[in-house]
């Protein structure tokens, strides 16, 4: 079955946040108002509430070598998609994690990066070697 995510958050203010998600990612915005904008990441709904400060604090894991946040979201692409966001995103001076390839020469190894929003937010970009074992162990 393939199905488009809705995931509703609460932002800091919806100007930085809108910035973030459609300058910086190149994301589409759709419905908003002054309260909460909704913006189309991949063909899934991000819906952002202005709630003003928040406290946001989350804890590592540790996947093989690596040590990754706990909390964040993300959007599994081509390796197209993929490969141009990465370049598009270091080009930009963005904050970006070094790529990493996780589960090498195993089921499921893909590559993944990540990115903070503005709101503390992490988003991780990946993509699977065989899109056939996203769910596969």
């Amino acid at each position: 079955m393939k199905a488009q995510f809705h995931l509703a958050l609460p932002c800091e203010t919806i100007e930085a946040t809108k910035a973030f998600y459609l300058n910086v990612l190149g994301a589409t915005q759709g419905r908003a108002t002054d309260q909460w904008i909704d913006i189309n990441l991949y063909n899934n709904q991000l819906t952002f509430t202005a709630s003003g400060t928040f406290d946001f604090k989350f804890k590592s894991y540790k996947l093989d070598d690596t040590v990754l946040p706990s909390f964040h979201f993300g959007v599994i692409v081509s390796i197209d998609v993929w490969g141009a966001l990465y370049k598009k995103l270091l080009q930009s001076h963005q904050e970006v994690t070094t790529e990493f390839t996780f589960m090498e020469n195993k089921v499921g190894e893909h590559v993944s990066f990540f990115i903070k929003d503005p709101n503390g937010y992490m988003i991780e970009f990946k993509s699977f070697k065989s899109k056939n074992e996203v769910f596969s162990s």
